[in-house]
């Protein structure tokens, strides 16, 4: 698996451990213990702790964006999981260097840790949402 998958593995499963608690609890710590668990010959340990610290400096106009995405869904109904899978891509998405992970990267990486932690509907269910969030920047109509 590659480092920067890895680790955005890792930072959505110290998001989703820190939601579950109530957002409850050192989420620094909660983000070393998974990276030594799961991640003990990682390179850049850095970027699981940059995407977190993005994401929850963000996480209010995150979850806005997200609600307005996906209307029918109001972001407390939206599975943990789901959840913060789609906080991670939106930071991406809207806030990280294009030239380091231009905007299909983010929604791919996105869709690929819904399916592997979630479901395949889920997958469906993160495209969908991020794929409106890009088009509604401007980015290129991908239903061509």
């Amino acid at each position: 698996m590659a480092s920067r998958h890895l680790s955005r593995s890792i930072a959505m499963q110290s998001l989703y451990e820190w939601d579950f608690a109530g957002k409850q609890g050192n989420l620094k710590k909660i983000i070393d213990r998974n990276l030594d668990e799961f991640g003990p010959g990682l390179e850049d340990k850095k970027f699981a702790h940059t995407l977190v610290a993005g994401v929850i400096d963000n996480i209010a106009q995150l979850d806005k964006i997200i609600e307005k995405a996906a209307p029918e869904w109001p972001i407390d109904q939206i599975t943990i999981v789901d959840r913060n899978v789609l906080r991670l891509g939106l930071y991406e998405l809207l806030y990280a260097d294009k030239d380091e992970v231009p905007p299909k990267v983010a929604i791919n990486e996105a869709i690929e840790l819904a399916k592997n932690f979630s479901g395949e509907s889920s997958g469906k269910f993160v495209n969908g949402v991020l794929g409106t969030v890009f088009r509604e920047l401007g980015g290129e109509n991908t239903k061509k």
